[in-house]
């Protein structure tokens, strides 16, 4: 938010020098424009004084005689423009400037153009009313009348440059109001900018305040399910237990009745031994239903296969979906509790033996990736949509028929993965299947005191 506000402040920032630059530059053309619209005037000046100078003083060349001061004031006063354009006649080594009605002017930058031999002056807006001529600068323009015994008088024309002031004014005032225009319009369009960048910013932040709302919503909902699946698994285990110590005493009156019976003594074994792991499954489960943290053995990866291959083979067989092994040697071992790792494994493969049809084969895999250790069971069954896998792992939700699934199997793994540090993952498979997957931690090498130990014990 505060990056997207810091963008607009820096994008209204650039269009405001992108302004200034445009605006020094319009006003340093200007500048210039109105310093060669005043050379041009001043030019005209010099060239006019020129001209006049030739046009008085051809008479008097005609005639051959002295210029008189009085005749050359009176022909100049009939060129003259009130308030435009002022005549003067100078004569050398004067400090003064004689103008047509006689009147003496004085004027240090024309002095100084005459001092130099200069051919013009630019006079300054507070001088031009000694002229006669509108607070406006004006130019003079300097033409030399020359006499016999090297006599000769200066004319000077001083015109006002009042219109082309004016034209420069306006176009100052024209180039302030478009700069004024232009900042007015990137304000504007700025302040539109930051008001739909508010929105979408407030938009924003209510989208993302229901999104945390919801994540809490369903985070309390999965703890909400967890308790329940806690709760019940609890219960389950209660009402389980009673029966299963019945048929575990049971169990141990009939193995010495039919120990003549190597096949009846076989099946009376199996009953303790499956009643003893199902009492040791139900404990663990406990223990995560409570927090508590499984225990800590080595366990190698291929065991954990072997012994969950061994407790689902039948109904592989009875579904009539081939089963596959395919473990990496010299597998690291793995820390954990093995009867849950093993009914991590067997739901994998239930499930994925319900999701095929008679021919299909599932397989399990045991190998490294990466710095884990991975438990992998892959099925070409009709694979589970996106949506579906999303929540393929919430307690009490299934895809498969009424009465078919619990929705708890795959929920207990992840519970179980979790608990050893771990964390189960589904793939999709093309063209069909899914890939699940567990990834566990190894188990760190043991101390050399610990192997010496293990080996003298």
């Amino acid at each position: 938010m505060k990056t997207e506000v810091t963008r607009t402040t820096l994008w209204m920032a650039g269009m405001a020098g992108i302004v200034a630059v445009v605006a020094g530059l319009a006003a340093w053309d200007a500048e210039r424009e109105s310093a060669a619209a005043l050379g041009q005037f001043a030019e005209r000046g010099v060239t006019l004084s020129r001209a006049l100078a030739a046009v008085i003083a051809r008479p008097a060349q005609v005639a051959g005689g002295p210029l008189a001061e009085a005749d050359l004031l009176a022909r100049l006063h009939t060129v003259e423009r009130p308030r435009a354009l002022a005549l003067l006649v100078h004569r050398p080594g004067e400090d003064f400037l004689r103008a047509t009605n006689g009147t003496m002017v004085r004027s240090a930058p024309v002095a100084e153009a005459l001092a130099r031999g200069g051919a013009s002056a630019r006079i300054p807006r507070d001088e031009a009313a000694v002229f006669g001529l509108p607070a406006r600068t004006a130019l003079a323009g300097i033409a030399r009348i020359d006499g016999p015994a090297g006599g000769g008088l200066d004319i000077v024309v001083v015109a006002s440059a009042e219109h082309e002031r004016d034209r420069e004014i306006r176009a100052r005032r024209r180039l302030v109001l478009s700069v004024l225009l232009a900042a007015g319009l990137v304000l504007v369009l700025g302040g539109l900018a930051m008001r739909n960048q508010r929105k979408e910013l407030v938009l924003e932040r209510e989208l993302a305040l229901a999104d945390l709302a919801r994540g809490r919503d369903e985070r309390l909902q999965r703890a909400s399910k967890a308790a329940v699946m806690g709760t019940l698994a609890m219960g389950v285990a209660h009402e389980i237990s009673t029966p299963l110590g019945v048929i575990f005493a049971r169990a141990e009156q009939m193995l010495p009745k039919v120990s003549g019976d190597e096949r009846l003594a076989a099946g009376v074994a199996a009953i303790l031994a499956q009643t003893d792991r199902i009492k040791q499954v139900m404990r663990g489960l406990l223990g995560l239903a409570r927090g508590d943290v499984p225990s800590a053995e080595r366990i190698e990866p291929r065991a954990v296969v072997d012994q969950a291959v061994a407790l689902v083979e039948h109904r592989f067989d009875q579904a009539g979906v081939r089963l596959h092994r395919a473990i990496a040697p010299e597998l690291p071992a793995v820390m954990g509790d093995p009867r849950l790792l093993e009914h991590a494994v067997v739901n994998l493969l239930l499930n994925a033996c319900d999701a095929c049809q008679p021919g299909d084969e599932v397989i399990v895999r045991a190998d490294r990736a990466a710095e884990e250790i991975r438990l992998a069971v892959e099925d070409p069954g009709a694979g589970i949509s996106a949506a579906d896998r999303e929540r393929a792992l919430e307690p009490f939700f299934t895809t498969k028929a009424r009465g078919e699934g619990t929705g708890l199997g795959l929920a207990i793994a992840r519970e179980i993965v979790a608990s050893h540090r771990g964390r189960l993952e589904f793939l999709p498979r093309q063209p069909r299947g899914t890939l699940a997957m567990i990834f566990l931690p190894p188990a760190v090498p043991a101390a050399p005191a610990e192997r010496s130990a293990d080996a003298l014990a």
